[in-house]
């Protein structure tokens, strides 16, 4: 008889019961709920930090190619004289970038000159693709 009350503790002891899988899952599900949110924020405000050390790192390389080149690449040549040699520019002391980046989100920036908050216009379209919604800019510094 004793064996058999052994026998019946060790099968209360050998696993968890269904309730408490449910608490331990509503525990997880809690702390997933509060801390994504967070881990998210912070993902989005890194890869706008990117972008601002980009565009400063490309307006940089810009002035560089403007004091060699005595005036910043024109529209048709766009960042990619940074990295190349242009055709017609003979005082080019680069690359002035290894390669041209791509923005945090995988687009091209944007580079537009004469621009129209300054001299030139570097900018990405953010997270959103769009004109004017969350772009990250080389004049709001």
């Amino acid at each position: 008889m004793r064996a058999d009350t052994k026998t019946q503790s060790r099968k209360w002891q050998a696993g968890f019961t269904l309730v408490e899988m449910l608490v331990v899952m509503a525990i997880i599900g809690l702390l997933a709920g509060l801390v994504a949110p967070r881990v998210l924020g912070y993902l989005a405000t890194s890869k706008v930090k990117a972008a601002k050390i980009q565009i400063e790192s490309l307006s940089a390389a810009l002035d560089l190619y403007h004091l060699d080149a005595g005036q910043y690449p024109t529209a048709s040549m766009n960042l990619i004289a940074l990295a190349q040699r242009p055709p017609n520019v003979t005082t080019w002391n680069g690359p002035y970038v290894k390669s041209v980046p791509k923005d945090p989100w995988g687009n091209p920036y944007i580079y537009r000159i004469p621009g129209q908050h300054g001299t030139y216009d570097l900018y990405s379209l953010g997270a959103e693709g769009r004109e004017g919604v969350n772009n990250v800019t080389n004049w709001d510094r």
